[in-house]
């Protein structure tokens, strides 16, 4: 289990955690790849076609033991109702597969713990530069949430939940912000976890950190942009400036030292607090960037944080 080394005053004080505060973690021994857990239990169907923008673009479905999911009821079928995650990988808008093994082993986490995870592949960059990636998510979250895959994998329609690492992580963030109002219909989900994702892609990001100049090429590419002097998209593409009081609930998780800056999650932080948004902020000794940071006690931490906020009502 992690060791707390800094618990924050409000905490302490039983009040919420206001602006840039966090849960500090330090683990006492980390695997060196600690997301490649393998759970063989765990029933896989490959290359679901959900009508991305390309033919070749197919999702992942994880399937959980029924008697390990959230309680519910299903209106449309009159089977238990379970929670559904969206799993979406990283790899810099420009590489990365669901079936790469970490991200395999994420889809199939989920489901062990009871959720009905859909883990999917986007168009990339630079060939398919912003928005398609964000397109390709507001797609599989209307597929998932249309009636003939609630009837065939028992969902509520209503608990749809995100998860993304790096680029994921700015792709989840940018989906669960955008938009106003209820979290029950369209591309709307119920609650986002997200980590070390790049939060502000305009040149406004800079400061927060220090973007750089290798990365600042790869956002150019995502974005389809030669230079930041003129890239409308920049500001588009960055989760920050989305940020209303009717947003889901966030977690939030990055490392003190990893290539990301951390001042990019405490900005996104502290402008969802500023909102009224409940958010959950763990920061991790150490560089371990995206997924490579899940040790069993963060897990613990997201598992506990997403039954609660996609529990049924």
């Amino acid at each position: 289990m992690a060791v707390v080394v800094g618990v924050v005053v409000a905490l302490i004080a039983g009040c919420a955690p206001v602006g840039a505060e966090s849960d500090r973690v330090a683990p006492p021994s980390q695997p060196l790849y600690p997301e490649f857990v393998s759970y063989p239990e765990v029933e896989v169907l490959e290359d679901v076609d959900y009508g991305a923008g390309a033919a070749d673009i197919r999702l992942d479905v994880c399937l959980p033991d029924d008697d390990d999911s959230p309680a519910g009821t299903n209106a449309t079928t009159e089977a238990p109702a379970r929670a559904a995650m969206l799993s979406v990988h990283g790899g810099s808008w420009r590489q990365g597969d669901k079936s790469d093994i970490p991200w395999r082993s994420v889809c199939q986490w989920f489901a062990s713990e009871g959720f009905v995870t859909f883990s999917m592949n986007y168009r990339l960059a630079p060939e398919h530069p912003f928005p398609a990636a964000i397109d390709d998510l507001r797609e599989a979250v209307r597929w998932i949430r249309d009636a003939t895959q609630v009837q065939r994998f028992d969902l509520d329609p209503a608990r749809i939940g995100a998860f993304g690492g790096s680029a994921g992580g700015n792709l989840v963030s940018l989906l669960g912000l955008e938009g106003e109002g209820d979290h029950t219909s369209g591309t709307r989900v119920a609650a986002v976890a997200e980590l070390s994702g790049p939060i502000d892609l305009t040149t406004a990001g800079f400061s927060l950190g220090g973007v750089l100049p290798d990365f600042q090429k790869v956002q150019l590419d995502y974005l389809g942009c030669s230079t930041y002097s003129d890239c409308p998209p920049a500001r588009a593409a960055s989760p920050l400036y989305e940020v209303d009081a009717s947003d889901p609930p966030f977690f939030v998780g990055h490392s003190v030292d990893e290539r990301i800056p951390i001042e990019q999650s405490d900005a996104l932080v502290e402008r969802l607090r500023e909102a009224g948004v409940s958010t959950e902020y763990v920061t991790v000794d150490g560089s371990a960037h995206s997924i490579a940071m899940l040790d069993d006690e963060l897990r613990d931490r997201i598992i506990t944080w997403l039954r609660e906020r996609l529990a049924p009502e």
